[in-house]
């Protein structure tokens, strides 16, 4: 049986490896773990890996943009994709759980801008940005509020 106190666990992919600190040298061992990742709080690994994932995105859709115009680098449809992208990718890796819903939100108002940018639709932006602002707010309220802080955020 394992002493929970004084084990420390590493992840490795979707698994987790936890090592023993008081097995003797000769009988240290490294047992696989399945254990189930739950939704945790921001942490600066999570913001940098949100970061450079946007910046990807963020050149990909530039280079798109210079072909197609809707995707043009100061658009506001280019601009929540790649947050939409950051922090789809960031939920996937992180479990952040505010992007669990502010990477849907960023979608949607990305979906809005670009049909407007092509003329599909008409939208007054007046009810966009405050709209994607209160939700942002709101997901980082609950994250506050109801996100576990556990080993795996850190």
């Amino acid at each position: 049986m394992i002493n929970e106190n004084r084990c420390r666990y590493k992840r490795i992919g979707p698994n987790y490896v936890v090592q023993c600190s008081w097995l003797s040298r000769t009988e240290r061992t490294f047992r696989a773990m399945r254990k189930q990742v739950d939704a945790c709080c921001s942490s600066p690994a999570a913001m940098c890996y949100w970061f450079m994932v946007s910046l990807i995105a963020w050149g990909v859709l530039s280079l798109v943009g210079t072909y197609w115009r809707p995707f043009h680098a100061p658009s506001s449809a280019a601009c929540f994709f790649v947050m939409a992208i950051g922090c789809l990718a960031n939920w996937r890796r992180n479990r952040s759980f505010h992007c669990a819903i502010t990477g849907p939100l960023f979608l949607i108002a990305g979906v809005v801008f670009l049909l407007s940018g092509v003329r599909m639709i008409h939208v007054n932006t007046l009810w966009v940005w405050p709209s994607v602002l209160i939700g942002v707010g709101i997901a980082f309220l609950l994250e506050w509020r109801y996100a576990k802080r556990s080993a795996s955020c850190v």
